[in-house]
């Protein structure tokens, strides 16, 4: 491995994120060449999280854009302050300036809301700038935000042209809810993330769920890997695993049973049907799966979780 990549990879799990190769790769390239990251993968493996290790690890400011349907340039650009401008134009009512010289004023640089995208290029030093969710916004938004990755630069019809003093560091997400497209796609380096695999998600477990034991943190990375080859209507990612782990030690279960996992199901499944599907017809499964890997030698590896898996029988439905 490249020596850059392996310190890349250190400074990231030195931030408590446990990277692989490939992920530390694409952040050492969006650093070095100044290009945009996109990164892609369903909801809770970790996409936005990579945004706020790169900002410690670079010792900067995270500046996170949320994206939502019906963002438009203005909302993510600026705004004007106009309860200021209002008390300004109060206390001016009676002075001698000019008009034109107050109608200048009202609308300076003191009087701006420096919104995210806004706030990323006048910032005093390189911020990682987190465009989160791109996929929620819609086309025209997002032939706006091509221009600004563009150019670096944008134009407020009162004050003029603004250009970055800093070029940020850009992590796009997206949950593919949509098509991004081609233009955006060709102006970022890609990464996809996928759930992780047994040995990184008991790795993740352990750095972020420190009080847990390892007999659990076997079983719930095991038992992550059994629900994932499951059918559900929101296959839960890392983030509920971290949850779900934290709940079981807030419960005082040192290892998985049916009254362990019972009573949390709520923690891991977010959808009604998938949490009564798993209650009703998986969980003993679920559990057997867990059961039949303990009786192999440790440390486990996903062969052996792919072999358990594929020798039990299906679920009753």
């Amino acid at each position: 491995m490249h020596p850059e990549i392996t310190r890349i990879q250190a400074m990231l799990e030195g931030q408590g994120y446990v990277a692989d190769q490939t992920l530390a790769t694409s952040v050492y390239l969006a650093i070095q060449l100044r290009k945009p990251l996109l990164i892609e993968g369903a909801a809770g493996v970790g996409k936005t999280e990579v945004a706020k290790v790169m900002a410690r690890a670079l010792d900067t400011d995270l500046i996170r854009l949320q994206c939502y349907e019906g963002l438009d340039a203005t909302t993510s650009l600026y705004e004007w302050n106009y309860q200021r401008q209002l008390l300004h134009i109060r206390l001016q009512e009676h002075s001698d300036i000019p008009l034109e010289v107050r109608e200048r004023e009202i609308f300076s640089e003191p009087f701006l809301l420096k919104r995210p995208l806004l706030a990323a290029i006048t910032h005093g030093r390189a911020p990682v700038l987190l465009i989160d969710e791109c996929d929620r916004a819609d086309e025209e938004w997002e032939a706006f935000l091509l221009e600004v990755l563009s150019d670096w630069q944008v134009t407020i019809p009162e004050i003029g042209t603004i250009k970055a003093r800093h070029v940020p560091y850009v992590v796009l997400t997206s949950n593919r809810t949509r098509e991004l497209g081609d233009a955006l796609r060709r102006r970022c380096l890609y990464l996809w993330i996928d759930y992780p695999m047994f040995d990184k998600e008991l790795a993740i477990v352990r750095r972020k769920v420190p009080a847990i034991n390892d007999r659990l943190a076997e079983q719930i990375a095991a038992f992550m890997q059994f629900v994932r080859k499951t059918k559900l209507d929101k296959t839960p990612g890392i983030a509920e695993t971290l949850d779900w782990s934290a709940a079981l030690i807030a419960l005082h279960h040192d290892h998985l049973d049916e009254d362990a996992v019972a009573q949390t199901l709520g923690v891991l499944f977010k959808q009604r049907d998938d949490a009564e599907r798993v209650r009703t017809q998986w969980l003993d499964h679920l559990l057997g799966n867990v059961a039949a890997l303990d009786r192999e030698p440790r440390p486990w590896t996903q062969d052996a979780i792919d072999r358990v898996a594929g020798q039990a029988s299906s679920p009753r439905r």
